[in-house]
This record gives C-alpha cells, sequence and structure tokens, in this order.
C-alpha cells in the first residue's frame, strides 16, 4: 500500500512491481530505475533544439551504470567524462572515441596522454594544465573550458562560474591562451563552460551562453561550442513545483546558436551537458524503517538510507520527496505527523529529511526517496563498511532486471593486503 504515492503513481514508475517486494528480492536500500522514464528525459533534451549540429553530452558523473550509458547511446546522446575511470566504463558501453568529450580539472599528465592516446578530445581548465598539454603532445587537437563570469546552482558547492570557482580561465587571459597555443602549435578545437548545477532558471543559462559567445569570437576557426548546462528537475514535486520549461529554453537557444554561425561564417557543432536533467526523475531509492524513537520533543525514524547510500542531503542541505509504502492492504487512517529521517551512518550529520510531515511511519515500512537516479549511487560509499546497494531497471516492458549487483564483504575486502 503506497500511503502517499501520487507522484509515482502519476509516472506509473513501479509498473506493477510492489516496492517491498522488490526489497526483499534484491535487499534494503535499493536503487529503482525506470527505462521509460529515462529514455524520455534523453529524448526531451536532443529534441529541445532544431538547430542541425546540436548534441547532448550525458553526464557519466550523475549516473555511470554501464546499462543506463547504453540506453543513453541508443537515443542519440553522446558522453563526457571528468575522470579516466569515467572514460574507461564510456568506452565499456559501446561510445566510440569522437562522441567522447573530456572535461579535466587538475589531472596528470598521465590522464591527459590516456586520452590523447585513445583519440578523445581533451578540454583543460587552466593555463597550467593547456602548457602541461601542449608539452606532452605539441601539434594536437585541444580544447579549453572558459569561465564565463556568471555562475548558477542550488548550492555554493556547485557554482561553477563566477569569481568563486576552481573551474575555467577567465576571459582576461585569452591572450595567455593563443601564446600557448602558438607555442606549441596547437589547434583550438572548441571552448567550453559551466556555470552550475540544478539550474532551473533557463535566463540564467542564456545569460552565460551569450557571454561564452562573445568570448568565442575572439577565436578563429572553431569546430565546436559546448554551451554547458546543469540543467535541473523540481525535487519538490509534491508540494507542485513546477520543471524548467525546456522547450521555450530550446527555442531560445537554437535562435542564439543560427545566428552565432551566421555571422561567424561556419556552422559549428554546439552541444549542452544537460548533467542531472537525463537521470534523476528515472530513480527511486528504497529503504526500510528499522526504527522509531524520540528524543525529548524530536522524533525519529531509523532507517538504512545513511550517506554512505545517498549523500546529497548531507553534503547540500537537499530536497528530496519522500513516499511511504506499508507491506498490508490494512485499511484505517495514517495521520500526518512531523519527523526526521535518519540513516545508520554514525554521524550525527546523517539526514534523509529534517522535521519532514509523513503519514506516521512504522517499523517495516519501506521509504521512496524520488528523484534519486542522478548523484545517487555515483556518489555513493562504503563507509562504515555498509555495502553498496544493488541496482534494478524496470524496464519499459514493465519487467525488471539486475544491472549492478549488491556489494559483498568478499568484494570490500578483496583488495586489502595483510
Amino acid at each position: 500500500m503506497k500511503l502517499n504515492g501520487k507522484v509515482t503513481d502519476a509516472l506509473n514508475f513501479f509498473q506493477g512491481n510492489e516496492p517491498h517486494a522488490l526489497t526483499r528480492e534484491y535487499g534494503s536500500p535499493l536503487y529503482v530505475y525506470n527505462e521509460r522514464i529515462f529514455r524520455k528525459s534523453c529524448r526531451d533534451i536532443k529534441g529541445m533544439c532544431e538547430y542541425p549540429k546540436f548534441f547532448v553530452n550525458y553526464s557519466v558523473k550523475a549516473n555511470s551504470n554501464l546499462t543506463l550509458l547504453k540506453i543513453a547511446r541508443e537515443e542519440g546522446l553522446r558522453a563526457d567524462a571528468t575522470s579516466q575511470g569515467e572514460a574507461v566504463a564510456i568506452l565499456a558501453a559501446g561510445y566510440q572515441p569522437e562522441e567522447i568529450f573530456y572535461v579535466v580539472n587538475n589531472v596528470s599528465a598521465a590522464e591527459l596522454n590516456f586520452a590523447v592516446e585513445k583519440n578523445i578530445t581533451v578540454s583543460v581548465d587552466s593555463l597550467s594544465q593547456l602548457e602541461t598539454f601542449g608539452q606532452l603532445n605539441p601539434g594536437k587537437r585541444v580544447s579549453v573550458r572558459l569561465n564565463p563570469g556568471i555562475g548558477a546552482g542550488h548550492h555554493e558547492k556547485v557554482v561553477t562560474g563566477g569569481d568563486r570557482t576552481k573551474f575555467g580561465v577567465n576571459e582576461a587571459y585569452i591572450p595567455d591562451i593563443k601564446r600557448i597555443l602558438e607555442k606549441y602549435d596547437l589547434k583550438l578545437a572548441g571552448i567550453n563552460q559551466h556555470i552550475g548545477s540544478l539550474i532551473m532558471d533557463g535566463s540564467l543559462f542564456l545569460a552565460g551562453v551569450q557571454n561564452l559567445l562573445k568570448i568565442a569570437r575572439q577565436f578563429d576557426d572553431l569546430d565546436f561550442i559546448d554551451l554547458g548546462g546543469g540543467f535541473g528537475v523540481p525535487y519538490q514535486k509534491q508540494e507542485g513545483e513546477e520543471p524548467l520549461d525546456i522547450e521555450s529554453l530550446g527555442k531560445l537557444l537554437s535562435k542564439f546558436m543560427h545566428e552565432f554561425s551566421e555571422s561567424y561564417g561556419k556552422e559549428l557543432r554546439f552541444m549542452v551537458e544537460p548533467g542531472r536533467y537525463i537521470p534523476a526523475e528515472s530513480g527511486v531509492l528504497l529503504g526500510t524503517v528499522h526504527a522509531i524513537k524520540n528524543n525529548g520533543f524530536v522524533k525519529y525514524a531509523g532507517t538504512d538510507l545513511g550517506f554512505s547510500v545517498f549523500a546529497r542531503p548531507m553534503l547540500y542541505d537537499a530536497h528530496h520527496d519522500i513516499e511511504v509504502y506499508r507491506d498490508s492492504d490494512e485499511i484505517m487512517e495514517h495521520p500526518i505527523k512531523m519527523i526526521n529521517i535518519v540513516g545508520n551512518m554514525c554521524e550525527s550529520g546523517d539526514y534523509i529529511a529534517r522535521e519532514r510531515y509523513l503519514p506516521a511511519l512504522r517499523v517495516g515500512d519501506v521509504l521512496g526517496v524520488l528523484d534519486a537516479g542522478a548523484y545517487g549511487y555515483a556518489m555513493s560509499s562504503q563507509y562504515n563498511y555498509r555495502a553498496r546497494p544493488a541496482e534494478v531497471l524496470i524496464c519499459e516492458d514493465g519487467t525488471r532486471k539486475l544491472i549492478r549487483r549488491r556489494d559483498t564483504y568478499e568484494d570490500m575486502l578483496a583488495n586489502m593486503i595483510f
């Protein structure tokens, strides 16, 4: 029985699969993804612009499961990597080197060489890294990440543009970029930016795009421009939060791309990195209530949803709607009460939700943390020697399949030397 399941019911998220049955079969906690919703998000972004050379890069850092990567490629998305490991995963999922954009930050010479040897286009985000790249690979193609002077995001930790960020090269240093390019006979294939994450106001993104396009005119013969992304999803659906207007954003973006290419004298490739937008809404994290307690006037529901499983609430004070599922058809009132949802980590900051109004919880209830498909499993850990959960995909036909098994203690000890 779903006590407050209007969001997943409206989406037909579980497609006949009962949350309690899923946790019994695959263990709790458990990440569950819906293939139909994932594919729709891919198609929404891919179809947002009518510009002929518009491409979407799936952000592997948001969710790196190989099954989802393969589905993204089937839907015509390219991919961006931020580490050598992510690049290895993308290649394993069947992507070709020309479909990958390797956006690095403070990486070693070995990582830069790995990408060049694999014929993957690299973007560096400092003069220092551009110098290193040139020393290692004179005469090669490279991209540079620029800071357009605008930042945005839901938390200061995810703002990646403007004056207070470690990312990108400021416009003032463009003469130095050109000097290093000439010094090592490097071809500047493209430029890119990323102003932040969870952008729900399209005007902020478009302002960053306009700044980047002005900067782009200072470079001759570019092949592509990566406009960034970080598009958000409404995390408070239970309160009626509206989604980002992708259709309107796409129309304005198409206009900017057409106008720029016409004045630049070349039909460039344009890319976006929608980030969480693709996988977030396709994922629900299931966990189990193991304890109910009061400390003074404060009530707690203790669950297996510690921050080793889902780190966003602890890292960013992020809000995620929560649904309650009870393994019973009992007909009775379920009064709404305020409660704190906490995990099983030995840390005081281990909260999933603070002072949340939910149907009165019981031991044994399963909770569904909504919109957990992005930066969920990807940020999970084995802290406190807790096993990372399994991942399950609900296929388009409603069948389910295991796409990553749960850690075993043997897995966790395998790399130890003693």
